[in-house]
């Protein structure tokens, strides 16, 4: 039996094609923050569940640049949601690379 594959992970970075940083200083809290009901499974309907982000759309600081990291697992969940991330990058002339998030060292991996 083989091993199912690991979505890919998409970096969209909080640098424009032309070199510049992005604005606003908080735009990457806001488009995760914007995608944190798609989740696998749908939302969760514990008391306080609406707060946090989306396993699959989460923002980070990577090498000292904002990024949003997105999950291709958000294609299946919510097709126009994954549409709505990559346009919000093509629209703003963001940097967007394919790569994989390593966990922290001396995180747990489970």
């Amino acid at each position: 039996m083989e091993t199912p594959k690991k979505p890919r992970e998409v970096f969209i970075q909080g640098v424009t094609l032309e070199g510049k940083t992005f604005r606003p200083s908080d735009w990457a809290e806001r488009l995760a923050g914007a995608m944190s009901s798609f989740r696998p499974g749908g939302v969760p309907t514990r008391p306080g569940a609406h707060i946090g982000y989306s396993p699959l759309c989460v923002p980070r600081v990577v090498n000292g640049v904002k990024c949003v990291i997105v999950s291709e697992a958000l294609k299946s969940v919510e097709p126009m949601a994954w549409d709505f991330v990559m346009n919000f990058a093509s629209d703003n002339h963001l940097q967007v690379v394919e790569a994989c998030l390593l966990p922290e060292p001396g995180s747990s991996t489970s």
